[in-house]
């Protein structure tokens, strides 16, 4: 059975190791300050009461930030990253979001070809910003009302 929900810093362990099997983004330390930022969800999908996926959205008066979204490599290309985005964008539209905006690196085209099916647009670069030295795509969704 596949759920969505909201979950709290008890699970901030298990989102750590979800990272550190998929892009390896943050340190447990930053995955413990996510969950006391003000503004800030960690919503899971989950396969049998496992999470498979995370996304961590900051929202700010009207628009929203995506800072974390991955799902287990395992469970890719099976719809549980497209159920998950859609369940964020709800989400969006009943808080009335005006735009959702994201980053993603140039060299994950995989992550820019599933954004653009949920009309994502490319808004700008942030040059060798990744560890690599690839650039921060910059993407930006917006709600017409």
């Amino acid at each position: 059975m596949v759920s969505i929900k909201e979950i709290d810093q008890k699970e901030f362990e298990l989102c750590y190791e979800l990272d550190s099997d998929t892009i390896s983004l943050w340190t447990k330390k930053q995955w413990q300050s996510e969950f006391n930022k003000i503004g800030t969800k960690v919503v899971a999908i989950l396969l049998n009461n496992t999470i498979i996926g995370i996304y961590v959205v900051q929202t700010i008066i009207d628009e929203a930030q995506i800072n974390y979204f991955s799902i287990k490599q395992k469970f890719r290309r099976k719809g549980y990253g497209r159920r998950l985005m859609t369940y964020l964008i709800k989400e969006c539209e009943k808080l009335n979001i005006k735009k959702l905006l994201l980053e993603v690196s140039e060299t994950n085209l995989i992550a820019e070809i599933f954004y653009c099916k949920f009309d994502f647009l490319t808004v700008g670069r942030r040059r060798k910003y990744y560890k690599d030295g690839s650039d921060a795509v910059l993407k930006e969704k917006k709600f017409i009302k």
